[in-house]
């Protein structure tokens, strides 16, 4: 497809992360042809029902006053693929928009276990050690999760 505005004015390397089960921080780059008064927006939607898409509240910005992220305090991640669009508007040039799906559980950064206890008898050797899984926004499934013990003994 052809978009309109000047090639490479277009936002790059853009990443969203959800952490602490509701928290999304998304970050981009401004494109490398965009003029120096390019200020970018950034829409979105959870999912395909939501009528309309929201304008980022909070964004981040850059020394130069250029909004290059933003910060959504409570997100909830949804079966369906959320929709982004970064958008920019230029006194000098149009600028080209970027758009992209993303499935919001692909992007969570889950939390550490919990309430880990950790009981050992000397005389039988052995130890049990017990904990609870992470809080996950998306699912109140166990067998989504593996864990590693790693034991050094001093």
């Amino acid at each position: 497809p052809v978009f309109a505005g000047m090639n490479g004015s277009a936002i790059e390397n853009f990443s969203c992360l959800i952490y602490n089960v509701s928290l999304m921080n998304c970050t981009w780059q401004a494109g490398r042809n965009a003029p120096g008064d390019t200020q970018y927006f950034l829409y979105w939607q959870n999912s395909r029902s939501d009528d309309d898409a929201v304008e980022c509240e909070l964004y981040v910005k850059d020394k130069n006053g250029r909004n290059t992220g933003c910060r959504f305090p409570n997100v909830k991640i949804g079966t369906e693929k959320a929709y982004f669009l970064v958008n920019g508007t230029s006194k000098e040039s149009l600028i080209q928009f970027y758009d992209e799906y993303i499935q919001l559980y692909k992007i969570e950064k889950l939390m550490p276990p919990s309430n880990i206890t950790v009981s050992c008898d000397e005389m039988k050797n052995d130890c049990i050690i017990q904990w609870q899984r992470p809080h996950i926004s998306h699912s109140n499934k166990d067998k989504c999760f593996r864990y590693e013990i790693n034991i050094k003994y001093k």
